[in-house]
């Protein structure tokens, strides 16, 4: 099979010689020889195992399809290196190197999970991400929930013989919800049998998931270490990536994408990824003889999460003659050895049963503990797998699945059962419920109730004085001194507690518990400048204080009394003492200055 040449190649001269050249020039550094070598070498794995290494006949894929779009291709720098490939704008490489945050996330840690189990393996981080786009084009673009997991299983092709490897049902259809043949299963397309020797918790949670891109990126980093090898070798490479998918072109591509993202990559939010080609054709292998052959299938974009309904496993295409006409291939009759099994028809499916917890219950702003789950039945209690299962939230609630979604599908597992993505409340409190219905079924919907509570109110036993200052002021002024206080509980700071600050009446209202509101005397001002007696917006600080606004005197003189009031009930009465204003003193009146001349003094004659 001819390598496929990406969609940039129409932009141009995409003429079958510069096709050529391209491939040529993404794969002139890879070394001649393609074939495995055969080594004795110890093997295990990063979580300490030694499982057996997969046969050479069945790849870790299954030989299913792939994606063949290939990097953007740079216009070179020197003159006469290759000037006539076609090259890229900036802005659409700069694309194509943006990985999914929470995806590229996964890459990185399992790099770091095997540079510390396995150190001689020299696994970079840039091969998980080369197989990730080639696999499943980086988890469909990162639609993944905050956990890692697809918002929807990604399906490889049926393995069912018919242009693929025939690999029969391993796994009950818990994976792949096919109970007669596996399917690759997963961001990292794992079939069945492969992921229940190297699957991996990546994520922590308890679980091994195909479907959790940091369970798949650890398992696969494991497997392509495995056998010893060293991935900073080049023959060992080219070993584990055919050991992925044992096709010339697969090993070709997947070096290319290493390369490129070795070159530079960035991070870019989750579900914005760039998609493959839906117009380029993915190739593929059948395993077992390490060449091209095999067959080749178009694939569709993944669904949007959500939608309800469908599944986004690719569909096979005719293969081509040399001369660009279809080829119509003969059907293969099965040996008696091994006859093809007709696919079953599926079981009905009769109702929906809630399983796990019977209410949902979280605070504002908070996960919910359970996450909503069901159980497809049949009408005689028997569990159907495959089934594709859609979880809506209805009613006044801004609770939100993963990606402020309102709308996700799952499929049940072997055992019926499928569990949606963790719940998180919203500010809003109340109760909602959660429909789930069968897509494309006439099962029965259930109903999932959950109810969101209120934050708990922070809580104090006793308020005091923050200092021990008199608080005096003079009428028509203010006071010098701002008053504070301290909340404790239980001997320790309370913050964010609500208080209630009200000028009451008099002593008599020191018991009371709704005391009066006096109507003069000291006050504080609202926004708009207006004097008011009573604060309901005050609430400690992360260490328990507050430092009430400043307060102000009319003209009446006295002793007032401020109560604080927290929201359980905790009070504490200050005194504010208000004096009269001194009176200003009188200054004496200036003599008025006088234009009569002074009398000239008068002497007594002297005597002659």
């Amino acid at each position: 099979m001819a390598p496929h040449i990406g969609r940039r190649l129409r932009k141009g001269a995409a003429t079958t010689a510069v096709a050529a050249v391209v491939m040529a020039a993404l794969t002139a550094s890879q070394a001649p020889g393609l074939a495995s070598t055969a080594r004795d070498r110890h093997h295990d794995n990063a979580a300490g195992e030694t499982p057996a290494p997969p046969s050479a006949d069945t790849p870790i894929d299954g030989g299913s399809s792939y994606h063949t779009d290939l990097p953007p291709l740079q216009k070179p720098g020197k003159p006469g290196t290759s000037i006539d490939l076609p090259g890229l704008p900036d802005d659409a490489a700069a694309a194509e190197a943006g990985i999914p945050a929470t995806v590229l996330d996964a890459y990185k840690k399992a790099e770091s999970a095997l540079k510390e189990s396995k150190p001689g393996c020299n696994l970079p981080w840039q091969l998980l991400a080369a197989i990730g786009k080639v696999e499943s084009g980086q988890a469909g673009g990162g639609r993944v929930d905050a956990e890692g997991t697809t918002y929807r299983p990604i399906l490889g092709p049926v393995l069912n013989g018919n242009g693929f490897a025939r690999i029969t049902d391993t796994d009950g259809g818990a994976y792949d919800g096919d109970t007669t043949h596996d399917r690759a299963v997963g961001p990292m397309q794992f079939i069945p049998s492969t992921w229940a020797t190297w699957g991996r918790d990546g994520n922590g949670d308890g679980e091994k998931n195909p479907n959790n891109i940091y369970d798949a990126a650890l398992a696969a980093g494991a497997y392509l270490c495995a056998g010893g090898r060293d991935l900073s070798v080049k023959a060992d490479l080219d070993e584990a990536i055919l050991g992925y998918n044992r096709s010339r072109e697969y090993l070709a591509t997947v070096l290319s994408w290493f390369e490129y993202y070795k070159k530079g990559t960035h991070e870019v939010p989750d579900g914005t990824g760039v998609l493959p080609d839906p117009d380029k054709n993915s190739g593929g292998s059948n395993g077992g003889d390490g060449g091209d052959g095999g067959g080749s299938e178009s694939p569709r974009p993944l669904p949007d999460p959500t939608e309800p309904g469908g599944d986004h496993s690719p569909t096979p295409e005719p293969p081509t003659t040399g001369d660009g006409g279809t080829e119509t291939p003969s059907p293969e009759t099965p040996s008696p050895e091994t006859p093809s099994p007709e696919t079953p028809a599926p079981a009905t499916v009769a109702r929906l049963e809630a399983v796990g917890a019977a209410k949902l219950t979280a605070t504002a702003g908070e996960q919910f503990a359970d996450k909503p789950r069901v159980r497809a039945e049949t009408a005689a209690g028997k569990p159907v797998a495959g089934v594709w299962v859609q979880y809506e939230i209805r009613g006044e609630t801004d609770a939100r699945f993963p990606w402020n979604a309102t709308r996700v599908s799952r499929m049940t597992g072997s055992d019926g059962t499928a569990t949606a993505p963790v719940l998180r409340a919203g500010e809003t409190t109340g109760s909602f419920t959660v429909r789930v219905t069968a897509v494309g079924r006439t099962a029965t919907a259930t109903d999932i109730a959950a109810t969101v509570k209120a934050r708990p109110v922070p809580q104090a036993d006793a308020l005091a004085r923050a200092d021990d200052k008199d608080l005096k002021a003079e009428t028509g002024g203010s006071f010098a001194d701002a008053v504070g206080v301290k909340a404790s509980y239980k001997g320790k700071a309370a913050a964010g507690v609500p208080v209630t600050a009200t000028m009451i009446v008099d002593d008599a209202a020191k018991a009371t518990d709704k005391p009066t509101e006096n109507d003069k005397g000291p006050y504080f001002k609202d926004a708009e400048g207006k004097a008011v007696r009573t604060l309901t917006t005050l609430k400690t600080d992360a260490t328990g204080k507050l430092v009430l606004p400043k307060i102000y005197t009319d003209d009446h003189a006295g002793t007032f009394l401020l109560r604080l009031t927290t929201a359980d009930g905790t009070t504490l009465t200050i005194e504010l003492t208000v004096t009269e204003r001194a009176a200003q003193p009188t200054e004496p009146p200036t003599a008025e200055p006088t234009d009569q001349p002074s009398a000239e003094p008068t002497s007594a004659p002297t005597a002659q």
